[in-house]
């Protein structure tokens, strides 16, 4: 048998799944309701509304991926040194919350952070003042950290596992003290996954719309939300596909750094 007839059912599905669907979002992108060509669509970014909700999306992204980033490397490195047996089941334990459903974990935060939910239900019975934490953009940013940490820490700690425990002996002979190693030799060994580690939370938390309903209460609109209801409430399919074009930029444009800085998908490969 040819080996090249095993690749088919992969390419039906890349071809029905992944380029028909991206090849329709092009065509609705650059096209009216009249089937006429034009790059309104796409150039729409550019007004009020549009461009409040895509910068405030790229903000709340930024912060969000930097605090994944700040607590997910040192866990990575506690796994690290908890070596592979122990680290394993540890790293178990922590995706085992993945295993749930993505809607139901961001509406249990929503019942922590109510009004009238968990958290400020035990700050009035210790006689505290209530605290506004839901429809709030700190609300969207803890569910994305929430949600997307793991995304962040698994590139990281598959990375960190890689690196040869004689190297970083090698430097603590050599005079290196533990900042030292951590500055001259993890961090520089662990880029691929700390860039894979961003590239996967930055791009779903640049595009999510469930997490600001949830915990935006549909009030802080990012730019998920604008092109979500152009498709359900607007039934504008040629708008929404226009700014759909706009986010796939910075997809694309964290596809070039995956590629650049890694190369051999260390950070990918969990």
């Amino acid at each position: 048998m040819n080996k090249k007839l095993l690749s088919g059912p992969y390419l039906m599905w890349m071809i029905g799944f992944i380029i028909i669907p991206l090849a329709l979002i092009v065509l609705y992108g650059v096209t009216d309701r009249s089937g006429s060509f034009t790059l309104a669509n796409i150039i729409s970014i550019t007004t009020e509304e549009h461009a409040k909700a895509l910068w405030l999306s790229l903000l709340l992204s930024f912060v969000s991926t930097a605090l994944c980033l700040i607590l997910a490397y040192p866990l990575a490195m506690i796994l690290r040194s908890r070596g592979i047996g122990q680290g394993s089941f540890i790293v178990f334990i922590f995706i085992l919350p993945m295993w749930m459903n993505f809607l139901l974990r961001t509406l249990a935060w929503q019942t922590l952070l109510e009004r009238n939910g968990v958290i400020n239900g035990v700050l009035s019975t210790l006689r505290l003042p209530s605290l506004n934490l839901i429809n709030t953009p700190g609300a969207i940013i803890l569910g994305m950290v929430y949600n997307f940490l793991p995304f962040m820490v698994l590139p990281i700690y598959n990375v960190l596992m890689k690196i040869d425990d004689n190297v970083v002996n090698a430097a603590r002979d050599l005079g290196a003290n533990s900042f030292q190693v951590l500055i001259r030799i993890l961090l520089p060994l662990s880029i691929p996954g700390v860039v894979s580690g961003i590239t996967m939370v930055f791009v779903p938390a640049l595009t999510t719309f469930v997490i600001s309903n949830l915990l935006g209460g549909s009030k802080i609109l990012l730019i998920g939300n604008v092109i979500e209801q152009e498709f359900t409430k607007g039934s504008n399919w040629n708008l929404g596909s226009g700014l759909s074009l706009v986010l796939m930029v910075f997809i694309l444009i964290s596809m070039a750094l995956i590629a650049k800085y890694d190369k051999n998908g260390e950070g990918t490969a969990f």
